[in-house]
């Protein structure tokens, strides 16, 4: 048995909950707040609040991508399971 494995894993979810959150909180940011708020003078926060299309763009490709995924994975076990 690894004993060294466990803690790796640990890190690694870790460091998906950190990047799951600062992405959220970048996309809401972008989408919703920068409407409401002044420019920040961080460039690429207000790069993205000067964007009117792109900055949809990467929030929406993720859940698009997810399901793209998902349904070629589900007809796959149709086809293999047919």
């Amino acid at each position: 048995m690894n004993r060294n494995a466990a803690p790796s894993k640990l890190n690694t979810g870790h460091v998906i909950i950190v990047f799951s959150f600062l992405f959220f909180a970048v996309a809401s940011y972008a989408v919703l707040f920068s409407a409401f708020l002044p420019l920040t003078g961080i460039s690429v926060l207000d790069l993205l609040a000067k964007d009117t299309h792109y900055k949809y763009f990467a929030l929406l490709l993720i859940p698009t991508t997810s399901y793209f995924v998902i349904a070629n994975w589900v007809g796959w076990q149709y086809y293999r399971n047919s």
